[in-house]
C-alpha cells in the first residue's frame, strides 16, 4: 500500500490523554461508569466509534456516486461494544452500524448498498474476520 496519509496519535493509557501530532486532537481519557470509572473524558470505544461512522459515510458515498444512487442525506451511526472474551478472558469488540437511509433505499436495495460499501470501507477490512460488524438499515 502507498500510503496516501498517516495519522499519529499518542496516548498513555486509559486513564490519561489521546494527542494527535498536529495537535488538532487533545483529549482526556477515562474509563466509561459501567467499567468502573467516574465517566470523565472519552474512550478508546467512542473513538474507534466516531471514526468507523465516519470512514463507513465516506465508503456509502462513494459507492452511492458509483452506482448513481444519491445518499447524500444518509447518517452512519456506529455502535461500539467492548465486553469479556470468552476465549482467553481479556477483552473482545463488536460493532453495530446503523445506517439511515432515504425511503427509497428501505430493504433489499439498502441492505445491498450497505453489503457494497462493508466491503469498500477500509475500517471494514480492517475488522473483517476479527471482530463481529452488524449492518442494519434504518
Amino acid at each position: 500500500m502507498d500510503a496516501l496519509y498517516t495519522a499519529v496519535a499518542t496516548a498513555n493509557g486509559r486513564e490519561g490523554r489521546a494527542v494527535s501530532s498536529d495537535g488538532t486532537l487533545d483529549l482526556p481519557l477515562g474509563f466509561p461508569k459501567s467499567m468502573g470509572g467516574n465517566g470523565e473524558g472519552t474512550n478508546p470505544e467512542q473513538l474507534f466509534a466516531a471514526g468507523y461512522a465516519a470512514c463507513f459515510a465516506s465508503a456509502l458515498g462513494a459507492v452511492g456516486r458509483q452506482e448513481k444512487i444519491d445518499v447524500k442525506d444518509a447518517s452512519v451511526t456506529a455502535e461500539v461494544s467492548i465486553g469479556k472474551d470468552a476465549g482467553d478472558g481479556g477483552f473482545a469488540l463488536s460493532v453495530a452500524l446503523r445506517v439511515e437511509l432515504p425511503d427509497h433505499l428501505q430493504g433489499e436495495a439498502g441492505q445491498a448498498l450497505l453489503e457494497k460499501a462493508h466491503a469498500f470501507c477500509p475500517y471494514s477490512k480492517a475488522t473483517r474476520g476479527n471482530i463481529p460488524v452488524e449492518l442494519v438499515v434504518e
